[in-house]
């Protein structure tokens, strides 16, 4: 049976999405394939150049506005000058991420990088543009997760991972607050009755730019490193997929989540993939909410 491909995107003329990090790797295709499908597409990105030589890659009905993740004073501008000139956002894809292996960093406001930029900065950046999602008719909220999720466990101890760092560690912590971030959304979307969609997805193992950055603190070998995880990786228009299915197909139910379905949802075509236990944990959603609403004075649902 043929997979779902990018030819099942229906028509998207007369939709406003947003996508963080449009600018490289998975949110650049996403904001390609949107954009050639009829979208306007806002290019959520840290540096604009970037955005900027995105926009003329992509072509079509685009924009480049800044947006810094790891700040809330920067997500709070974009999120309130976006609101103003877009009544109405039919989808936000938070996709934006960093994996980061070399010594523990902070963002601006003082949050462990990872988690503040791959998951923190969404959570602020959906509450602050959901009075803009409600006002569309069909809209969605599509969260990245990552299948590094799937061994992840957070410590509400430690949410900012202040002692016994480890880089990796931190980055699969990020993701699993992302995913629960994104089944909670959900939970909450309809308790309130919002029509509104919250899916979620995740790449497998998939050719980015991440991979090298990630490396980068270790030279030239990290480099071999980074090169050698490339070789194991699948391309990035494959793992870009997943997340597309999630913002576009008809009919995707609020907590779905597509990831790929081969070799331990690493690679392949897109299926429905799985939860870990910690992940679909009602009482785990609730307390990561609160904690974030309390981390960044922004509140919801």
């Amino acid at each position: 049976m043929t997979g779902w491909t990018t030819d099942h995107i229906p028509d998207q003329h007369g939709r406003v999405a947003v996508v963080t990090g449009a600018n490289s790797g998975l949110g650049l295709v996403t904001a390609t394939e949107l954009a050639s499908h009829g979208a306007h597409v806002v290019l959520a990105v840290r540096h604009a150049p970037a955005g900027e030589d995105a926009a003329r890659r992509i072509g079509g009905d685009v924009e480049v506005r800044e947006l810094d993740l790891a700040s809330l004073a920067s997500v709070r501008t974009f999120a309130a000058k976006l609101a103003g000139d877009h009544p109405t956002i039919d989808l936000l894809v938070n996709n934006a991420g960093v994996v980061l292996l070399g010594p523990r960093r902070t963002s601006a406001d003082g949050f462990e990088l990872h988690l503040a930029t791959n998951m923190l900065g969404h959570f602020v950046l959906t509450g602050l543009l959901l009075g803009n999602l409600a006002a569309a008719r069909e809209a969605r909220v599509v969260s990245l997760s990552s299948i590094t999720h799937k061994n992840a466990h957070l410590d509400f101890n430690d949410l900012m991972f202040e002692h016994d760092y480890r880089a990796a560690t931190a980055y699969g912590r990020s993701k699993l607050a992302t995913t629960i971030f994104g089944i909670e959304l959900d939970r909450r979307l309809r308790a309130a009755g919002t029509p509104i969609v919250s899916a979620l997805a995740h790449p497998g193992l998939t050719r980015t730019n991440l991979t090298p950055r990630a490396w980068e603190h270790r030279g030239r070998f990290g480099r071999l490193i980074a090169s050698a995880g490339l070789l194991a990786t699948q391309p990035v228009a494959q793992g870009a997929l997943p997340q597309l299915r999630a913002a576009t197909e008809p009919g995707v139910r609020g907590g779905q989540f597509f990831g790929p379905s081969g070799l331990w949802e690493t690679r392949g075509r897109v299926t429905e993939a799985r939860l870990s236990q910690e992940a679909a944990d009602p009482a785990v959603g609730t307390r990561l909410w609160e904690a974030a609403a309390d981390l960044t004075g922004i509140n919801y649902l």
